[in-house]
């Protein structure tokens, strides 16, 4: 049973740490000035929450999130636009 432990735990070890090696990436990417400038100008009053009481790595994932959104609607209004034509 030792030997079975020790002969696994390395590559455990190993695999986790390539797990959050991928989890951390993001992280480490910080926000463009670009986005934080069009944040402020296009932000809703739940945005400003967000940024005062989670900080602004939450409020900016709620923001693109939502013009992710608007995107996805905006193509399929344009979309069932051209089917109709």
């Amino acid at each position: 049973m030792v030997a079975l432990i020790v002969i696994l735990f390395p590559p455990l070890v190993i695999a986790f740490l390539l797990v959050m090696e991928r989890v951390e990436e993001p992280l480490r990417r910080p926000t463009s000035q670009r986005q934080v400038e069009e944040f402020l100008a296009t932000a809703t009053p739940g945005d400003v929450d967000a940024l005062a009481t989670s900080g602004i790595r939450r409020a900016m994932d709620r923001w693109r999130g939502r013009r992710r959104g608007r995107v996805v609607r905006g193509t399929e209004a344009v979309t069932a636009q051209r089917s109709q034509d």
